[in-house]
C-alpha cells in the first residue's frame, strides 16, 4: 500500500470514526437470541452503489444462521410474527444513533394444500409461486419516516423457494437439481430464474427505483470462527466455519435522493422484534397480538459477540444505539479482545496503549452503526476470485482499495469500515486494525494479520441481490470441502 494512503487513514477517523477492532460474526451474539433463529441477525451490509443512472445505498440483513441445506423438509423461513427492520440514520442523527428512516419487512405464510405431508414442494417448481410451491411467503415493505411519524407502504413481494435440489433445479448448475448451486454472475440477465423472478422494483418518490429481495441465500460471511473461539488457536490453512450453510436474507436498494442526497455519511443498523402477547386458540400457529418487542440488533461485525460482557449481551440486543454511549462505551474503550490477542498470540508484544483508551474503537462502535460515505464513487464489488471487480480488495484500505471522498477531500476505505460489502474480510481487516494504532499520525500499521481464511466458499453476484445462490440441499459440502456426490448419502464432509 502506498504511504500516502496509510497517512490518510488518520484523517478518515474524524469523519468515519474508522475502527480498530472488529473480528467477525459466528452469528451467535447473545444467549437469548440464539434460541430464536428466525429473529437471530447474522450480518448487516451497507455500501454506496449505482443502479442504472441513480446513486443508491445498498443494504442487506441476514437472519437464521446455520441453515443446513440438506434438511428435509426444507423448512427454514422468515417468521410471520417477527418484524424485520433496516434503519438508516442521516446527517446529525448518525452521531446520536437515531434512526431517521426505517424500512420494515413483515411476512405472511400460506400453504396451497394442508392435506399433505409435502410441506414445501408438491412437485418441481418451474416458477416462483406456481402450483408446485406449496409453502408461499409474501411480504410487505413499509417506509417509516421517524421524524414526522409518516408510514408509507412501498411494495409487496414473494419469497422464492429454498434450494431443496430436484424440486428446485433452476438454482443449480445446468438447471439440474443433482448439481451444486450456480456460481455468482456479473449481469442481471444471467441470474437464476427464481432469484430474478423475486426481485421487486418500484419507482421512488424523488427519482430512481427501489429494489427489494427476500429469500434464502448462501452465507456470505467467511472466517475460521471455530479457531477464534478455541482459545485463539488459529489453523493454517484456516477453515470457513460458515462454509456450506445458508441463511435468509433481506436486500434493498435505496436511492440516495430518498435519504437527502450524497453529501453526507449515513449510518445503518438492523433490528428484529416479536409480538409480545400470544392468544391461545385451536388455530395453529397461535395468533400473536400486542406491540412488537425488540429481541435482536445488529450493526458492525461484531461488537456484541466479541466485546460486550456476557452480563450485558442480551441488554445490547434489546436496546437502541441511542443508549450505546452510556451502556457500552466501556467495552469499546478497553476492548478485551485486544488484551486476549496480546497475551495469547503476541506474547505481550503490544504496548499497553493498544489495550486501553482505544478512542478509535469507541468512534466506530459508539453508537454502533455501519457508517457509509455517500460522497464517493460506487464501491468495488466482489464476485469471487478472478470475478472480483478491478481494484477490489478483501482487505479494503489495508489492501489498497480506497475511494475518493468529496467530504474529506481524500481517500477513504473502499470497503469496511466505510460500509461493508459482500466479500470484505472483516476478520483480517479487524485483527489488523486491532493490533495497529490508528490514533496517532502517521498511524502505526501492523500486519496484515488474520485467520488464514481469505475468501468465501461460494462466489457472490455482482448484481442485485449480490448474495450468492443458496447451496443445494442434495449436493453441497461444508467448511471448504467439495460438494457431496449426486448419488448416495451426503456426509457433509465436516
Amino acid at each position: 500500500m502506498r504511504i500516502s494512503k496509510i497517512l490518510r487513514l488518520g484523517s478518515v477517523l474524524v469523519l468515519l470514526a474508522l475502527p480498530g477492532s472488529l473480528l467477525a460474526s459466528s452469528h451467535m451474539d447473545a444467549p437469548l437470541i440464539t434460541l430464536d433463529p428466525a429473529a437471530n441477525t447474522t450480518d448487516v451490509y451497507a455500501w454506496k452503489g449505482r443502479d442504472a443512472n441513480t446513486d443508491v445505498l445498498y443494504v442487506a440483513l441476514g437472519v437464521y444462521p446455520f441453515e443446513e441445506p440438506g434438511i428435509g423438509p426444507n423448512k427454514y423461513n422468515f417468521d410471520d410474527n417477527v418484524l424485520y427492520q433496516i434503519h438508516v440514520a442521516t446527517r446529525g442523527d448518525v452521531r446520536q444513533g437515531i434512526a431517521t428512516t426505517s424500512y420494515q419487512f413483515q411476512f405472511t405464510t400460506n400453504f396451497k394444500n394442508v392435506n399433505t405431508i409435502l410441506q414445501s414442494y408438491l412437485g418441481v417448481v418451474q416458477n416462483v409461486g406456481d402450483d408446485a410451491q406449496n409453502l408461499v411467503q409474501t411480504y410487505q415493505v413499509t417506509k417509516v419516516d421517524r421524524g414526522v411519524g409518516r408510514r408509507t407502504r412501498l411494495a409487496t413481494g414473494m419469497v422464492p423457494p429454498n434450494n431443496q435440489g430436484r424440486a428446485t433445479p433452476f438454482y443449480n448448475q445446468g438447471d439440474n437439481g443433482d448439481n451444486p448451486a450456480k456460481d455468482g454472475v456479473s449481469m442481471a440477465a444471467a441470474l437464476d430464474r427464481y432469484t430474478s423472478q423475486s426481485i421487486v422494483s418500484i419507482p421512488a418518490e424523488n427519482g430512481g427505483n427501489y429494489r427489494f429481495f427476500a429469500g434464502q441465500r448462501e452465507d456470505g460471511f467467511y472466517g475460521d470462527i471455530l479457531s477464534v473461539f478455541d482459545l485463539l488457536q488459529v489453523r493454517s490453512p484456516g477453515r470457513d466455519s460458515q462454509g456450506g450453510f445458508n441463511i435468509h436474507m433481506i436486500v434493498a436498494s435505496i436511492p440516495v435522493s430518498e435519504l437527502g442526497g450524497s453529501n453526507q455519511v449515513v449510518g445503518v443498523y438492523a433490528t428484529t422484534s416479536r409480538r409480545s402477547v400470544p392468544i391461545l386458540s385451536e388455530i395453529a400457529p397461535p395468533i400473536l397480538q400486542g406491540p412488537f418487542v425488540q429481541v435482536g440488533r445488529q450493526g458492525n461485525p461484531l461488537f456484541n459477540e466479541l466485546f460486550v460482557a456476557i452480563k450485558d449481551k442480551d441488554l445490547y440486543s434489546r436496546t437502541s444505539p441511542v443508549f450505546d454511549d452510556s451502556l457500552f462505551n466501556k467495552y469499546a474503550s478497553n476492548p478485551e479482545p485486544a488484551a486476549l490477542i496480546n497475551a495469547v498470540v503476541l506474547n505481550g508484544a503490544l504496548p499497553a496503549s493498544s489495550i486501553t483508551g482505544r478512542s478509535d474503537i469507541v468512534g466506530i462502535f459508539i453508537p454502533d452503526l455501519i457508517k457509509v460515505d455517500l460522497s464517493t464513487p460506487p464501491a468495488r464489488l466482489a464476485g469471487g476470485g478472478p470475478d472480483d471487480e478491478a481494484g477490489f480488495s478483501r482487505l479494503s484500505i489495508f489492501g489498497g482499495d480506497t475511494l475518493m471522498s468529496t467530504l474529506t477531500g481524500g481517500a477513504v476505505p473502499g470497503g469496511w469500515p466505510n460500509g461493508r460489502r459482500f466479500g470484505d474480510d472483516v476478520v483480517d481487516i479487524g485483527v489488523t486494525a486491532l493490533i495497529s494504532d490508528l490514533r496517532v499520525s502517521p498511524p502505526i500499521i501492523r500486519g496484515p494479520a488474520g485467520d488464514n481464511v481469505n475468501g468465501n466458499d461460494s462466489s457472490y453476484n455482482r448484481v442485485f441481490p449480490f448474495a450468492g445462490t443458496p447451496h443445494n440441499g442434495r449436493n453441497h459440502g461444508h467448511h471448504g470441502s467439495s460438494s457431496a456426490p449426486a448419488s448416495g448419502f451426503d456426509e457433509h464432509n465436516d
